[in-house]
């Protein structure tokens, strides 16, 4: 049995002392372990050693730990020489070159040289944890525990359930986690274990409504962060901080590994700006243009004056349309009878359904048919939604209408699920079906999406927030109209959705 990782001199060996694996030595230390690097390349070692003390000394300065306590952090980090040194170890850390032969063969050198009741951990963030452990005699006793870049800032960490890992060992590496004040999510050997897995949606779908043409990539952006969503990044500044060529590779990596499952596909407008060499801020332009490592940002369009004299707003979904005539009560008249007048300019608030779509529903004229998303209320910034045959000055007058009191507005071409309803509603999809695969409980995807991602809320949560009864109604539809099943909704959000229950309700 496996020493307890709170005993006092609970020691732990890092194999691999590049930038994850000093930050992992910083934590450890940190976190009153006992710390052993070792790199096989000369002076690695002691170069990451000498990082983490001044990292440790740093948070002294900084006043996060006193004095006392980051010397004596330091005074736990030790270099050794050979990887026979870290025979003491009570649980042997790599955080190694992303290579399958590389970490197979280090294990396999490890597990000759360590106590039967040492744990071993890989960091891989890209690697099958029950392929690497497929070597070992013992392969009960491996697992992947997967950090973040910076280590000591990000406070998660991922602990990989392989084919064969025993529960011990995760119960293990928990605790540890605990105790260097990472907070542990647990989950099955999957493609891009929680996380990257939980984060396909934003980026995917982000990418896929620009290849149809429905709005630029500032547009997607300013949408998700200030339509209502709140993300704090969208996915084009996203991409761009991350680099496209880290972030391509990602993608279609995990679209494979899935077997090409739809939710997960990926478009070509990644590989063109690649080819273009346009990687990113790192390289000056990505989606975005950047001068010294900042943004430029467009100078916002000027907002039309002239407003329409009366509006007619659908009742084809009544619980929207509320929102809708309550921000515009005072402002416009509102035409109250059940067709418009000819002389009123009509909107709708669909849930997954294009101007298009509805205004053919109703029977009205799709010349002077516009549409606004309501499903995120109306406080910050809004959408003004086209269909092909949109009078673009009757469209100007709408415009004018919807950023009255100085609201921004974004105008986009015709979409089911404008921008903010699809891309939410498929984060929101894909993270019930981690659930429905049993990858991870409820309560760690919500953690790991936001404590990983720095989503506002965990996608579960979101869900809720919205009613999984919308978040299905859009999917289904959207799924109706492009007959792709991409969109197709999780058993988990439908079953819940009919019962009226929490998307975080676990499963006995």
């Amino acid at each position: 049995m496996a020493k307890n990782p709170n005993n006092a001199n609970f020691t732990i060996g890092i194999v691999g002392t590049g930038t994850m694996g000093r930050g992992i030595a910083q934590i450890m230390a940190a976190g009153c372990m006992n710390v052993l690097m070792f790199d096989p390349k000369k002076g690695v070692a002691e170069g990451g050693r000498a990082f983490a003390e001044k990292m440790l000394l740093r948070a002294a300065e900084k006043g996060t730990i006193n004095e006392a306590q980051a010397k004596a952090a330091v005074g736990r980090l030790s270099v050794v020489e050979a990887l026979h040194e870290l025979s003491k170890s009570d649980v042997v850390i790599e955080a190694a070159f992303e290579d399958l032969d590389i970490k197979r063969n280090l294990f396999e050198s490890l597990e000759k040289i360590v106590s039967n009741e040492c744990v071993l951990a890989t960091n891989t963030s890209s690697l099958s944890v029950t392929a690497i452990a497929a070597v070992l005699k013992n392969p009960s006793r491996f697992a992947g525990f997967h950090f973040f870049n910076p280590v000591p800032l990000m406070k998660i960490v991922e602990v990989i359930n392989g084919v064969q890992t025993s529960s011990h060992a995760i119960e293990i590496l928990s605790a540890v986690a605990k105790r260097s004040g990472h907070e542990p999510v647990r989950a099955k050997d999957t493609p891009g274990f929680l996380v990257n897995h939980a984060g396909r949606g934003l980026n995917t779908e982000g990418i896929r409504i620009v290849s149809e043409g429905i709005t630029d990539f500032s547009g997607v952006d300013d949408l998700l962060r200030e339509g209502g969503p709140e993300f704090r990044l969208g996915p084009f500044e996203l991409m761009d901080i991350t680099g496209l060529d880290v972030s391509q590779p990602v993608m279609e990596s995990i679209y494979r590994q899935f077997y090409e499952e739809p939710r997960f596909r990926p478009g070509p407008l990644m590989r063109q700006r690649i080819a273009a060499g346009l990687f990113g801020r790192k390289s000056g332009q990505g989606f975005y243009l950047y001068d010294k490592n900042k943004k430029v940002v467009e100078p916002p369009g000027g907002v039309p004056k002239t407003l329409p004299k009366s509006v007619w707003v659908s009742n084809s979904e009544p619980d929207e349309r509320k929102v809708l005539v309550a921000a515009l009560t005072g402002i416009v008249e509102i035409d109250d009878r059940p067709q418009p007048s000819t002389k009123s300019l009509c909107l709708f608030t669909p849930l997954g359904v294009d101007v298009t779509g509805a205004a053919i529903a109703e029977g009205i004229e799709a010349e002077r048919s516009f549409a606004t998303d309501t499903m995120f209320g109306l406080g910050g910034r809004r959408v003004l939604m086209c269909s092909p045959l949109s009078d673009p000055e009757l469209r100007d007058q709408v415009h004018g209408l919807l950023a009255a009191n100085n609201h921004s507005v974004t105008v986009i071409h015709d979409s089911p699920g404008f921008v903010n309803q699809r891309v939410v509603a498929t984060i929101v999809n894909i993270a019930c079906d981690i659930a429905q695969q049993r990858i991870a409980s409820p309560e760690d995807i919500d953690k790991a999406v936001r404590l990983g991602l720095g989503y506002p809320q965990g996608p579960l949560a979101i869900g809720d927030s919205l009613k999984s009864s919308r978040i299905l109604k859009v999917l289904e539809r959207m799924q109706t109209f492009y007959g792709d099943p991409r969109y197709r909704p999780s058993p988990w959000l439908k079953r819940r959705a009919m019962l009226g229950a929490s998307l975080l309700t676990q499963e006995n």
